[in-house]
């Protein structure tokens, strides 16, 4: 069987041609498309706080309209709605979406004039037309940021029409001015209006609109001129639709689970093609909601871009379990070992993380046939426990407590206590987003065992026996875990070397200039050992 789903303007499902007639409830239509649309897990509790207010039994909710959604998606020969206790995930096979066709269409070079003028057409339909739901803000912002990456996505069947050499010249010029009105801070667009206006001999207007456009992006802070676009690679993607291809990565990233030896399930992803990269699991990940984040993102995109990038959410964490017996440092151990081997990879790099970088450790203790290079950052060799004094103990216990009561409620002020020291130097937006970002990815009470657990770790006399060569990163103004420790960190492996990055974040911001040292610094790493 093959199911058609159509969602540029009304949702429409067909199955082997034949049009189906559509569940009433335009909750249950939502979910059926966000499903298909994502293709990926979604833990259970997440889908309620997008899809449904607060009702008597949300859970309850759910369950109905998953149980309304089966009988359109699954057959005899295939279950693509798959569900468990904690996760969602509506599987792609046998499914054709139209706006991922187009999607995949458009990345073709040779594309004729009537094939663009075919997708700009089908592109003039609003995505999921009349499938709003005002009171469900997340909802809502994910269907408000699909409609603009297909209206990016227009922007771009624009740009190839404006300049095909198989379309006339007025036609040329209305799709330039197409392009520039809904890409108006796009210099490229800019740029090639002015070019067909001159080649329609529309002198007057070219220069009006020179004028106009210095002004506008001047305001904007772009450096722009017509003389200085004009040698600009045209097929450049502008700044404003970057964002795009973190959007793609998502898209490309693939989500599977495995099972760890006590039976826990555990998911993780790989993205990209390369020489392998395997990240060890640290507090605080989710395999989707990472992409989205003002942290890692550009990092890992980076990575992924030039290596094949394996990731996992730590148990207790993410898309992996969350409702386990055993959150221990030996656990975190044997779950990378099952990582390691569901991915195939007999050799690889290993990243280590926070307190990641002592489970990676172990790990190469463990295996070092199988890790080429080893590589720490922001890591410690003993928890907060490890002799600590009276007051030390005091101080983090009560920040325990702390967690306990405070992490799963709407005010974020006790989670504010962990992102402020993680990253001292985010700005209101990113600590904000931080803060929600904890409450995603696992509850007060795990928040708790984690806490307690990484107090304990201790791999100092693990150290002396590394025999993997080893790079180790640490933020030089790092405030919750002192460069002091990862310069001993370095200096008790053997043949080790440290770098500082100039950042006081336990946690790397994107845009900070260290990402890009922490990015370049590995991949020299690599390349010389």
């Amino acid at each position: 069987m093959v199911l058609t789903i159509n969602m540029l303007g009304e949702l429409k499902i067909l199955r082997d041609g034949e049009p189906l007639t559509l569940p009433t409830s335009k909750r249950t239509r939502a979910l059926l498309a966000y499903l298909a649309f994502t293709s990926r897990p979604h833990r259970r509790d997440r889908l309620c706080e997008v899809f449904w207010e607060i009702p008597d039994d949300i859970k309850g909710a759910l369950r109905w309209s998953l149980s309304k959604i089966r009988p359109y998606v699954n057959d005899k020969e295939c279950e693509r709605l798959v569900a468990d206790r904690e996760r969602v995930n509506l599987l792609s096979v046998g499914i054709e979406i139209d706006v991922h066709t187009i999607t995949e269409k458009v990345k073709q070079a040779n594309l004729s004039a009537k094939e663009l003028e075919t997708i700009l057409a089908q592109l003039q339909s609003q995505f999921l037309e009349g499938i709003d739901l005002p009171n469900q803000a997340l909802f809502q912002q994910w269907l408000t940021g699909e409609r603009q990456q297909l209206k990016n996505l227009r922007a771009k069947v624009l740009q190839r029409l404006s300049c095909h050499a198989d379309v006339e010249f007025s036609k040329r010029l209305q799709y330039a001015r197409d392009w520039q009105t809904i890409d108006p801070f796009n210099p490229y667009a800019a740029t090639q209006l002015i070019t067909q206006l001159e080649l329609s001999g529309k002198f007057n207007e070219v220069k009006k609109l020179s004028y106009e456009f210095e002004k506008r992006f001047n305001r904007a802070g772009i450096n722009w001129s017509k003389e200085s676009s004009l040698n600009a690679n045209p097929d450049e993607i502008p700044k404003a639709i970057n964002q795009t291809e973190v959007r793609e990565l998502l898209a490309r990233q693939k989500v599977q689970f495995c099972k760890a030896k006590d039976g826990v399930s555990i998911a993780y992803a790989s993205v990209g093609k390369g020489l392998p990269i395997i990240k060890a699991a640290n507090w605080l990940s989710h395999l989707e909601h990472d992409w989205n984040s003002p942290i890692w993102s550009p990092l890992f995109r980076d990575l992924a871009q030039s290596h094949h990038f394996f990731r996992y959410d730590e148990r207790g964490n993410g898309l992996s379990d969350w409702n386990v017996k055993d959150i221990s440092f030996e656990s975190f151990v044997t779950d990378l070992e099952s990582v390691v081997e569901a991915s195939g990879h007999q050799q690889f790099s290993l990243l280590g993380i926070s307190q990641g970088a002592a489970v990676s450790i172990e790990y190469a203790i463990r295996h070092p046939e199988r890790v080429k290079h080893l590589i720490l950052f922001g890591g410690y060799a003993a928890g907060w426990r490890i002799d600590a004094d009276e007051n030390t103990i005091q101080e983090r216990e009560a920040v325990i407590t702390l967690t306990k009561i405070g992490w799963g409620q709407n005010n974020p002020s006790y989670r504010q206590i962990f992102s402020s020291t993680f990253m001292p130097s985010a700005d209101q937006s990113e600590l904000a987003w931080f803060n929600e970002f904890q409450r995603l990815t696992t509850s007060p009470e795990n928040a708790v065992r984690f806490l307690s657990v990484f107090a304990d770790i201790d791999v100092r006399e693990q150290l002396a026996k590394l025999k993997v060569p080893t790079l180790v990163l640490h933020s030089l103004g790092d405030e919750r875990i002192p460069t002091s420790v990862g310069r001993d960190l370095a200096a008790a492996i053997p043949n080790a070397e440290f770098v500082g990055l100039e950042s006081d974040g336990h946690l790397l911001l994107g845009r900070e200039p260290a990402s890009k040292v922490f990015v370049d610094t590995i991949r020299d790493f690599i390349a010389r050992h």
